[in-house]
């Protein structure tokens, strides 16, 4: 329809009365089906010329955004309001970004926005702010309204359940690891009460000294391991608090480097980087994740070192031991990648790993792979681990990329071709 349109109008002066009566009716009737369409769409959109003044808008965008009056009817081409649209909507985080949006170079922008309605309920929005482009040029700015407060609340229900399933495992784990303790300490009482009966019924004096602080010092000491468990169970168990920054990798990748670099020369360790050039900004929680990159550390550092912690393999290391770090991106996320040559793992530790209270060390509590397990998710992250026994360990972890960085990305690329 549009090319017919398009033929009619450059042969408009050849064309009869009854022809260009023809050719409204398509052009109003193809108008009409479009705004249908626009109306329609449960995303919400909003059309701004360059001076940022806004000539169009769906009912999905006045539904969505708070504003400070109901927009008229207008047609195509005309501003709603004399102003610039962030004067006309009614939330001063919408109205900081777009003000910084119109101060900005940069022509992709996106953003999400927590909203409280009149009915106290929250809803969640992203903006996403792309140009308006007409006959290869920039005539003004598109603004794309979607609700993703279902989404956000499907993330919330699913981590919940992930919580909860993990959380039985933990303590189907704790009831495990008390009950050696409590056995020993059953038994040691016994033995204490056999030894004070069997001294009543003779001379009555107490059982040498020797038998009875023996037997209290195991009973002591397995209370304080009774104690310990469930320090480290309170400790698995607490909800993880992520408060959330935008982070270089690379910068943030390096310094950690530097900081464990004494103890890798200590070890003899060496430290390699392979990180992607301009990487995209990522939220992170800086002591969380400090905290999950020290433990991911700390196991290739035993596995490279200690033979005591690794699984018995016919192979003979000949490298040096060497620890990788790596950057990359593809499609929303970004992955890093910590990789050492150490022993290796088995299938079944590879399977178990991040499971509370699974460890190969003689004196490890089983709990720093769990709780690396645990800060990932909080950063709505995944992490996975590929091992081979003899060769080494490859810990991928995977971020998402915040929409504003992508966009930044995707503008970068678009630059450079």
């Amino acid at each position: 329809m549009r090319r017919f349109v398009k033929r009619a109008t450059a042969k408009i002066s050849k064309l009869t009365l009854s022809q260009i009566e023809t050719l409204f009716d398509s052009i109003s009737i193809e108008n009409e089906a479009m705004d249908a369409v626009i109306e329609s769409l449960g995303t919400g959109l909003m059309v701004c010329n360059l001076q940022w003044q806004l000539f169009m808008s769906n009912k999905a965008a006045e539904r969505m955004i708070p504003l400070k009056q109901r927009l008229s009817e207008h047609r195509y081409g005309e501003t709603i309001s004399e102003g610039p649209v962030w004067s006309i909507i009614d939330d001063q985080n919408i109205v900081s970004f777009l003000k910084s949006c119109s101060k900005s170079q940069k022509n992709y922008f996106a953003e999400e926005f927590e909203l409280t309605t009149p009915s106290t309920t929250a809803r969640v929005i992203t903006i996403s702010i792309t140009p308006l482009v007409q006959t290869k040029k920039m005539n003004g700015y598109i603004l794309k309204i979607d609700d993703i407060s279902e989404k956000r609340k499907q993330e919330t229900l699913l981590r919940r359940m992930e919580n909860l399933a993990s959380l039985t495992n933990l303590a189907a784990s704790v009831a495990h690891e008390i009950k050696n303790p409590l056995g020993a300490i059953s038994i040691h009482v016994q033995l204490m009460q056999k030894a004070i009966k069997k001294a009543r019924n003779g001379d009555g004096k107490l059982p040498p000294q020797n038998i009875t602080e023996h037997y209290l010092d195991i009973v002591s000491d397995e209370i304080e391991r009774l104690n310990q468990i469930v320090v480290d169970f309170l400790f698995a168990v607490r909800p993880v608090r992520a408060n959330l920054e935008s982070v270089d990798p690379n910068k943030y990748l390096t310094d950690f480097g530097e900081f464990i670099s004494a103890e890798l020369a200590e070890k003899h360790i060496s430290l390699e980087f392979d990180l992607m050039k301009n990487p995209p900004h990522i939220r992170l929680d800086l002591k969380l994740f400090k905290q999950v990159l020290v433990n991911l550390v700390q196991n290739s550092i035993a596995a490279m070192t200690d033979e005591e912690s690794c699984e018995p393999c016919d192979c003979e290391k000949k490298m040096p031991p060497k620890l990788w770090f790596g950057t990359r991106i593809k499609d929303d996320h970004f992955f890093i990648t910590i990789i050492d040559n150490g022993c290796g793992m088995n299938e079944e530790t590879q399977n178990r790993i991040f499971e509370p209270y699974y460890t190969t060390k003689p004196k490890g509590t089983g709990l720093g792979m769990t709780m690396v397990y645990k800060i990932i998710r909080e950063l709505s992250g995944e992490i996975t681990v590929k091992s081979f026994l003899g060769e080494g360990t490859c810990f991928i972890i995977s971020l998402p990329v915040p929409q504003k960085e992508l966009r930044l990305l995707e503008y970068t690329k678009m630059k450079k071709q």
